[in-house]
């Protein structure tokens, strides 16, 4: 089983600060992309941000300059710095990863989801 955790979600006020972790544990051969997605209310669920194993990160145009997706492989870990937030920012946060198993197959996972608020 693999299960993936996030943390860090909370209620802000505009222009403050956050910050999300997730998690990766469980049989884990190797955990490749990782990434955040958020979904508001009555919204689809987007992309917010991704980054490879390797380092390599790319952001939605709405949170450039301004979310800075990071990992650390040695603790299966992700995380989003979100700064300047704003009221739009709300949503529900999903860590989203690519997981080989010790198996070799290649499954995607999605956590739980972490709140987000930003009051004006």
């Amino acid at each position: 089983q693999v299960q993936l955790v996030e943390s860090g979600g909370g209620l802000v006020q505009a222009g403050g600060s956050l910050r999300l972790s997730c998690v990766a544990s469980g049989s884990i051969w190797r955990v490749n992309a990782m990434g955040w997605y958020r979904q508001a209310p009555g919204k689809e669920r987007e992309l917010v941000a991704t980054i490879t194993s390797g380092g390599s990160a790319n952001h939605a145009d709405s949170v450039k300059g301004r979310f800075t997706i990071s990992r650390d492989n040695a603790k299966n870990t992700v995380y989003l710095q979100m700064n300047s937030l704003k009221p739009e920012d709300t949503a529900v946060y999903y860590c989203k990863a690519d997981i080989t198993k010790y198996s070799y197959a290649k499954y995607d996972y999605w956590g739980q989801g972490t709140q987000v608020t930003v009051s004006s």
